[in-house]
């Protein structure tokens, strides 16, 4: 007879419902802030590009912008269809492992995990130069303040992603707000309100040719550094995931595009060149606002987004280590969740190597500018390249426009990539080129472990039947107490043996413990071991290997005083964390530690 009774249900953990995974809004402020904040030094790198040529070159600034928001368009289109293709995430890395081979596939998860990296380190560098160019006294504490900032963010991510974007909600719509002021009110003005920084004189420094307007394309295609972050956390998101991850994709391209395209135009129309001490933003800004206090509340807000755009980073990172570790491709514990549904290790990692890369540079923006762009855009390149790939073998209907969309958006993306290696290959980009193929072949060779692992403990065969054997359970002991009775009390149920094991320093010590022992009479078997060393690892070590000598199981139990407060493990002694590491080490022994909980302070 089948019971009617139902199980009970289970709580869910916190950030497991499905009211704490994104929805569009939040998936934009959560996973977008990073390609919204490049506004600020996108069209900045057009216009650096073009001065090498003179003012009168600056006029191209609109025409350049217009051809990358041609392939933000592109892209926004191909990380859409991504998401429908690979609704459990990982953008560049699901679709290559998919349609390009393993090969491209490790190429693009090394190139995806520099990206991220750099994201995290370039926005906080940034966001701390904003901060000190608004207040001269943090000029030489921009890198305690980008390391303030990194612990921050880590700290808000390890607390789940859906708080990272509540947290992060507010700024991303004051920043938002903050552009399209500047955009809105510099279009309705007549001449610009106010002019800021120093005049720097422009020579035309380079000639006018296609490899110049190349390299200002490419520059200001880092603006398109991020799009890949929504694809590839599409499990963030609430159900209908794909459609909520695509209806984000869709905003942030419109956001994005139109930012780019105002910001040009204003550019063009106001002749806005380079100048000392501002940004092209900030002169934009005062354009529009004057030198009042917007002014200043908007660099303060661009600062602030800025940093927190490594979120970007947080939330699309440890998502793509956990999908390698699935892989075989990283250590199996970064694709393990705490008990807040977040990819912790992953988390911890990233902050620690973008830490690492700060310090490298001391924080230095223009140290870091030129590794920023390469990983992306080689992401971008795979990712389309797999597309047409993927709409080539599976030919639905339709296909063919599918195909020479992404094709052609592989192509531009691909130029763009080759030109920024080459022209910053002497100013960084070289580390890129390194970098990039040693992760591949730490992928490679991590994954090579795993298949060993696997042949040699049989996975995937049957193995024989398992066959009974004696055994004999070792209790290490140095008192007669409780301690000692609750680890005896296990072992004998635990084994068919059980032998007690103490060491002394002297015979007379020994025969005094064992006249105490009599006293107590167990009923186990007590063997001492005389060491004058006063050492316990060694000679307890030297008895199990000598007991293995003996056809059986092996089990050495080793219980431990567990302190009511953390703070106090301190003050029990270590040995038996020490003897059980050892014993791992040196022997094939079952270890088991046994915790006695102390129930008073």
């Amino acid at each position: 007879m089948v019971s009617s009774k139902l199980a009970p249900k289970v709580p869910l953990r916190h950030g497991e419902g499905d009211k704490e995974h994104l929805g569009s809004i939040g998936g934009l402020a959560a996973l977008s802030l990073d390609a919204l904040s490049s506004v600020a030094y996108g069209p900045e790198a057009i216009v650096l590009v073009l001065a090498a040529a003179g003012a009168s070159a600056l006029r191209l600034t609109l025409p350049i912008t217009v051809a990358i928001v041609a392939l933000l368009a592109v892209l926004v289109v191909s990380y859409s269809q991504v998401i429908a293709v690979h609704p459990d995430g990982g953008g560049a890395y699901a679709v290559a492992k998919k349609d390009l081979g393993a090969v491209v596939s490790l190429l693009a998860a090394a190139s995806l995990v520099v990206d991220y990296v750099l994201t995290v380190a370039v926005s906080l560098a940034a966001g701390a130069a904003s901060l000190a160019s608004a207040f001269p006294l943090l000029a030489h504490h921009q890198l305690a303040i980008s390391l303030i900032g990194l612990f921050a963010l880590t700290a808000v991510n390890l607390w789940g992603i859906a708080e990272s974007a509540r947290v992060l909600m507010v700024p991303m719509v004051v920043f938002l707000a903050a552009m399209f002021g500047i955009i809105g009110i510099g279009l309705a003005r007549s001449h610009p309100a106010a002019v800021v920084g120093s005049s720097i004189p422009i020579g035309a420094g380079e000639a006018l040719g296609l490899v110049l307007i190349l390299k200002a394309f490419s520059a200001g295609c880092s603006a398109l550094t991020g799009i890949e972050a929504i694809a590839n956390g599409v499990p963030a998101f609430r159900e209908p995931r794909a459609q909520r991850a695509q209806r984000t994709e869709l905003m942030l391209g419109v956001l994005l595009g139109v930012m780019l395209i105002g910001m040009s135009v204003l550019i063009h129309r106001d002749h806005v060149a380079p100048r000392g001490g501002v940004t092209v933003l900030a002169q934009l800004a005062a354009g529009s606002y004057g030198t009042g206090w917007a002014y200043y509340a908007t660099n303060i807000v661009v600062a602030l987004v800025l940093g927190l755009a490594a979120n970007t980073s947080f939330g699309g990172l440890p998502v793509l280590m956990s999908l390698l570790a699935k892989d075989h491709r990283l250590p199996h514990l970064f694709g393990l969740r705490a008990e807040r549904p977040v990819y912790r290790y992953g988390v911890i990692c990233l902050g620690v190597l973008s830490g690492a890369l700060l310090i490298s540079v001391h924080a230095a923006t223009a140290r870091l500018i030129p590794l920023y762009a390469i990983g992306v855009f080689i992401g971008f390149t795979i990712s389309q390249t797999g597309l047409v790939q993927h709409w080539r073998s599976e030919r639905p209907p339709g296909w063919v426009p599918r195909a020479v969309l992404n094709g052609t958006g592989a192509l531009m993306t691909a130029t763009a990539t080759v030109v920024f290696l080459m022209s910053k290959f002497t100013e960084g980009a070289w580390l890129v080129v390194v970098a990039i193929p040693a992760m591949m072949l730490l992928f490679s060779r991590i994954e090579n472990y795993y298949q060993a692992v696997g042949r040699e403990l049989g996975v995937g065969e049957i193995p024989g039947l398992p066959q009974a054997t004696t055994s004999l359970v070792i209790v290490p002991v140095g008192e007669v107490n409780r301690l000692t009775q609750r680890a005896l009390s296990a072992a004998l149920a635990l084994g068919t043996e059980v032998v007690a094991v103490n060491v002394h320093p002297d015979a007379e010590q020994g025969a005094a413990f064992r006249a105490r022992w009599e006293q107590w009479n167990p009923g186990v078997r007590l063997d001492t071991v005389v060491d004058p060393h006063r050492s316990l690892v060694q000679p307890i070590v030297a008895y199990v290997q000598q007991a293995q000598a003996v056809d059986r199981e092996i089990a050495v139990l080793i219980p431990e005083v567990e302190p009511r407060r953390w703070r106090y493990r301190i003050l029990q002694n270590q040995r038996g964390l020490l003897l059980a590491t050892v014993l791992r080490a040196r022997t094939d022994v079952v270890v088991c530690m046994l915790p006695y909980r102390l129930t008073s302070r």
